[in-house]
């Protein structure tokens, strides 16, 4: 049975982001064939679609290799979720539907749980799931499409410190699964901005061997304790 090109690009998408292979490495369809268990059809669809993501670039005389993101496009990309990010819940508040609305309560009980008691790594798995869910609501294909890319890179280039208060921090979810239940997008977006700027010091930009590097950049970009 024909493995489809999708699957192979969220495997090596994923083993990306992971760090299996590192920046700079190249990515031959030989050795990704391979390593998943396909031709090399497939594989190279999906380096067409990664590259058109991102993940991957292409070099005279080397071929497909793994991306090597400056950290001018490092920080955009936290630029760019603090903008996107309000508007998938604007839209949320308008478009959400009960099923919606289920499971982001559902998130925000298990959240606000976990908090009290501490648990800081089923914390991160949550508020993941959350902002996704959040945005499948906004109904928006091509929102959902750029949301979830961000989600991504961002993974693959940052590290993300545990709030130093998860309780307001799962709080502030509440307040915004709140706001979209009542339709109030002005304020669900409201809400959602505030959220984003007070999260987006919590990323680091992976620096140590394992985490990938992010390379420097002209004009460099305040990095002032490590943190955007």
């Amino acid at each position: 049975m024909r493995i489809p090109a999708h699957a192979v690009c969220t495997a090596i998408r994923d083993d990306i982001v992971a760090g299996v292979f590192e920046r700079g490495s190249r990515l031959t369809e030989e050795l990704l064939a391979r390593r998943y268990g396909v031709s090399r059809v497939p594989v190279r669809e999906a380096l067409r679609t990664l590259e058109s993501e991102g993940f991957v670039t292409t070099r005279r005389h080397a071929g497909a290799c793994v991306a090597e993101p400056t950290e001018q496009e490092a920080a955009d990309l936290l630029e760019l979720r603090v903008l996107l990010e309000p508007l998938g819940a604007s839209r949320a508040a308008q478009r959400r539907t009960e099923g919606h609305l289920k499971v982001l309560r559902g998130l925000v009980r298990l959240g606000q749980e976990r908090a009290r008691r501490g648990q800081g790594e089923d914390l991160r798995s949550l508020g993941g799931w959350f902002h996704e869910t959040l945005a499948q609501a906004s109904g928006s294909p091509g929102l959902i499409s750029m949301l979830t890319q961000l989600r991504h890179k961002i993974a693959w280039m940052y590290v993300v410190d545990a709030p130093a208060h998860p309780v307001e921090s799962w709080a502030e979810h509440g307040a915004i699964v709140d706001a979209v239940a009542r339709g109030d997008a002005d304020r669900a977006r409201a809400l959602t901005a505030a959220h984003m700027h007070r999260t987006t010091g919590a990323h680091r930009l992976r620096r140590a061997r394992g985490e990938g590097q992010v390379r420097g950049s002209q004009p460099a970009v305040n990095t002032a304790g490590g943190r955007f």
